[in-house]
């Protein structure tokens, strides 16, 4: 009877020793094989604080499963219960289950490349970030004009514009709209050395002033090379009280304005018009880049007071009213021409 018992015994551990056996093989050949031989792309949206089981549950809508007890299996062995990061993930049925998890547990989340150009106004830069849905259109404009917001991003205006620093950002979708405008806010700062912060000193000029007269040099310039010399023209008419008359002020507050600026337009009544106001208009007119803040800071030593733009992306540069004049008319003498 004893022997019976024996016997019994062995042939259940044998039993479970070779159903874990089998199972340790199915395993293997689960978490090296791939989930498909499709080579599909699946973009898996994981929110933030969820569970293990609803993150398996969204993966396994989206057929990256396949098998859940020896999913769960996997990830038990390697420790992923609570290791997982919220966002938004790409990946391809060709991977194994293995690699999957191993995505997962490192974080590799889906990153957005976006180029923001130099002088792109707010606006614009809200819809180069809704192409990929990366912010909430009404939340980007309420946070734009957010005092509190700005005070924390160490910003002394009532608007963001100017301080979204043009460039080219890797963002991800778990990203929120405001951690989005902090990270471009925050790529300025780190752009504004400590050199540049002295020289606006010495020259009397706020960060804001700088921001807001970079931002018409940078609407101004067809070319970095030239930045520096209408930067001269604007710091000599400012020296002599002289209106700025920029073109883009006049057009800047009109809403969705596309097209040439007209006669009408330099004769609007704008607080951003610098044909009508005196000075800096109160506020920047795009976000410039770090070649218009160094022009800004840095003019050439040029007694010019005028340019006109030449066609090509160029301007001809005038001390005088009377060489302005005659340059003005020699280029429309050419436009008509090439016309």
């Amino acid at each position: 009877m004893k022997e019976i018992t024996i016997k019994k015994r062995y042939y259940i551990v044998l039993f479970l020793a070779l159903g874990l056996l089998a199972f340790v093989a199915s395993l293997i050949d689960y978490s090296i094989n791939s989930i498909d031989n499709k080579n599909t792309t699946v973009v898996i949206d994981i929110p933030t604080g969820s569970g293990f089981f609803k993150i398996a549950e969204i993966l396994n809508q989206k057929g990256m499963v396949k098998n859940r007890l020896l999913f769960y299996a996997l990830v038990t062995y390697r420790h992923a219960w609570r290791s997982i990061r919220a966002g938004e993930y790409e990946f391809s049925t060709s991977l194994t289950p293995y690699a999957v998890i191993d995505k997962l547990l490192r974080g590799e989340i889906k990153h957005y490349k976006v180029f923001i150009p130099e002088d792109s106004s707010v606006k614009e830069i809200a819809a180069i970030l809704m192409k990929d849905k990366l912010i909430d259109e009404e939340s980007f404009f309420e946070a734009a004009a957010d005092e509190e917001f700005l005070k924390s991003l160490d910003i002394q205006a009532d608007y963001i514009e100017g301080y979204l620093f043009p460039d080219t950002y890797y963002l991800e979708r778990s990203m929120n709209t405001r951690q989005i405008m902090r990270k471009m806010v925050d790529r300025l700062w780190n752009k504004f050395s400590p050199a540049m912060l002295e020289k606006a000193k010495e020259m009397s000029l706020s960060v804001h002033a700088l921001i807001t007269l970079a931002s018409i040099i940078g609407k101004e310039s067809g070319n970095n090379a030239e930045k520096p010399l209408i930067s001269a023209v604007f710091h000599n008419r400012l020296k002599r009280k002289m209106p700025l008359q920029s073109d883009p002020t006049a057009v800047y507050d009109l809403e969705n304005f596309t097209g040439a600026v007209k006669r009408s337009h330099l004769k609007r009544n704008s607080p951003y018009n610098t044909y009508v106001i005196s000075g800096l208009p109160p506020g920047p007119i795009a976000n410039p880049g770090l070649d218009s803040m160094k022009a800004a800071l840095y003019p050439a030593k040029v007694d010019y007071l005028y340019f006109v733009a030449q066609g090509d992306g160029s301007h001809f540069f005038s001390s005088s009213l009377e060489m302005h004049n005659k340059a003005i008319a020699r280029y429309r003498l050419n436009k008509g021409k090439r016309q």
